[in-house]
């Protein structure tokens, strides 16, 4: 009884870490990722608008996030918001004109492009990209919805 107990209370623990990491977005056009939580930190990569990504923990106006690809750094709270979005996670995506592959492609996507996400019907997603095409997704292909 008492093993059992125990165990239970570590997979409570393990799996309340990764259930309260909070997903955001960028909501501007460009942002910095750094190594630490403020600007004297490295810049590891930079991203675009409506990138989502979790966040991990605060320190002060700092959030350190992870992305879609697990990869870590810090970003500032003033350039990210609640803004439901998604990211190409195939190598070339087909953006169709509907939500069926019987739908004619508009455009590709390679991965890491990321979009705000307009509607999600059963298995696809409605996406609009920072510069303004608007098309469908396989749910597949992507992460953050």
């Amino acid at each position: 009884m008492k093993k059992t107990f125990i165990f239970t209370l570590l997979v409570f623990v393990l799996f309340a870490g990764t259930a309260s990491a909070e997903r955001q977005t960028v909501a501007v056009e460009r942002a910095n990722v750094r190594s630490g939580p403020g600007t004297d930190h490295g810049i590891l990569w930079s991203v675009g608008k409506y990138y989502p990504v979790d966040i991990i923990k605060t320190s002060g106006q700092w959030h350190q996030i992870r992305d879609f690809e697990g990869d870590m750094g810090w970003i500032h709270g003033s350039l990210l918001k609640k803004i439901p979005s998604v990211i190409v996670t195939g190598e070339t995506v087909n953006v169709r004109e509907g939500p069926k592959t019987s739908f004619k492609v508009l455009f590709q996507a390679e991965k890491g492009v990321s979009f705000k996400l307009l509607e999600d019907k059963q298995e696809w997603l409605k996406v609009q990209h920072a510069d303004g095409d608007v098309g469908w997704v396989h749910k597949s292909l992507a992460w953050g919805y």
